[in-house]
């Protein structure tokens, strides 16, 4: 089983899953499949506020693994938002209001939850990738902070996604601290083990087999997400070698995506 399915196998109502996901995402898909179906099969329900794209991937999965889509929004154990217009209702001067947040998003959860008895609830948003991708990261923040605040009133699991790519300036600690704080689990970006062979590889041409065996990125004073090792690796490479993370990780990527 992929480290990814390992993962999700363990949902829990306390669990904030966030995964991370370029143009191709196929893994996202497969993942969010799992962890909606998993839900269905212990008789919960599902609160998505998802895009078009991701809404169509999402519906093929969840029908994939033996669910029908319409049956489940006709009988109400399914409920779709749409990410874009939802997100909009929630903004107020270029941040997630909360009061509007609790109205739409409190309410919607809140509803669902109460019909899905003992087989709880699992939810999954787009909204704070909208905003990262529109480099509003304080907003998705704010977001996730709100998303989380919800959580602690009621109790449902969360998987959230964001367009970033980890080999990119982007996939940096400065940047991603705060995210990594508002999750339980950064899920991998890839489930046979590959990327962490590319990174391994890459660190150990460049920087020696002996650092490569010493990476750590070291987070003691906030409480993160459960990080995947090579994950871990880059985020050491931006944090403590930057003069040349940038030319480790272009290897990295060309072993990567090298077929």
């Amino acid at each position: 089983m992929a480290i990814a399915e390992e993962i999700l196998e363990r949902t829990q109502l306390d669990s904030h899953f966030v995964q991370l996901y370029e143009a191709d995402d196929s893994a996202l898909a497969r993942n969010v499949g799992k962890y909606l179906a998993d839900g269905l099969a212990l008789g919960g329900d599902l609160v998505l506020c998802a895009t078009a794209d991701h809404r169509r991937a999402f519906s093929r999965e969840i029908e994939r693994r033996g669910w029908h889509v319409e049956r489940l929004e006709r009988d109400g154990r399914l409920t779709w938002l749409d990410a874009s217009e939802t997100l909009a209702r929630l903004m107020a001067n270029g941040h997630p209001d909360a009061e509007r947040f609790d109205r739409v998003i409190g309410e919607t959860v809140k509803k669902a939850l109460a019909n899905a008895g003992d087989g709880g609830l699992r939810a999954y948003g787009d909204m704070v990738g909208l905003l990262w991708q529109d480099r509003q990261f304080p907003a998705a923040i704010r977001l996730e902070q709100l998303w989380n605040r919800l959580r602690r009133t009621v109790p449902f699991s969360l998987f959230c996604a964001y367009p970033v790519d980890i080999f990119g300036g982007q996939f940096d600690v400065a940047i991603l601290d705060a995210l990594l704080c508002a999750h339980t689990h950064l899920l991998p970006t890839d489930s046979d083990g590959h990327l962490d062979r590319a990174v391994s590889r890459a660190i150990a041409e460049t920087i020696g087999a002996d650092e490569a065996r010493t990476l750590s990125v070291g987070n003691r004073e906030r409480v993160w997400a459960n990080i995947p090792k090579p994950e871990a690796a880059i985020l050491w490479l931006r944090n403590n070698a930057p003069d040349r993370a940038d030319e480790i990780l272009a290897l990295a990527r060309k072993y990567y995506y090298a077929t």
